[in-house]
């Protein structure tokens, strides 16, 4: 059986950036690029924060029949969770090491449950490139979701 794509993309992406991440020094990790943005570390906070709902969403999708999942009010986390204050090297080892164990998890699913068709969902509240909630999604479109969000917001970071 070979890795699901989101699983591969999943760990292409953390190996391609997180000698980059690491090479942002103490100081321009908590620089914010303007007023009322997040600041590298918030950034890596709040996908630190993606990682730890959508590694419960894919766990428990593979026993649910739909795709409904709580959703979290992301700025009230990221300052609840003062990431801005947190060191840059324990942020970037928890961002990686969950992403890790998050391609697992992706990658643990069997191909019959990601790509089975839900056709209830909340994808049109939780996705980050949402979905109808009147169409069918998969939790292999969930999962591919999930990568994107986190290179989008990496994107941001490196000022791509």
């Amino acid at each position: 059986m070979s890795e699901p794509a989101c699983a591969t993309r999943l760990r292409e992406v953390i190996a391609a950036s997180e000698p980059r991440l690491r090479a942002i020094s103490d100081d321009a990790s908590a620089r914010r690029p303007a007023p009322g943005k997040w600041s590298p570390r918030e950034i890596i906070g709040h996908l630190i924060d993606s990682a730890s709902n959508n590694h419960q969403r894919f766990v428990r999708a593979r026993w649910q029949d739909d795709l409904v999942f709580a959703g979290y009010a992301q700025d009230e986390w990221v300052a609840l969770q003062r990431y801005q204050d947190a060191p840059w090297d324990e942020l970037l080892d928890l961002w990686s090491a969950f992403n890790r164990q998050i391609a697992r998890v992706m990658a643990a699913v069997p191909e019959t449950t990601r790509l089975r068709p839900r056709t209830k969902h909340n994808l049109d509240e939780i996705a980050w490139q949402t979905v109808p909630r009147d169409r069918p999604a998969t939790l292999d479109y969930f999962m591919t979701d999930y990568v994107g969000h986190l290179e989008h917001h990496l994107r941001q970071i490196f000022g791509e």
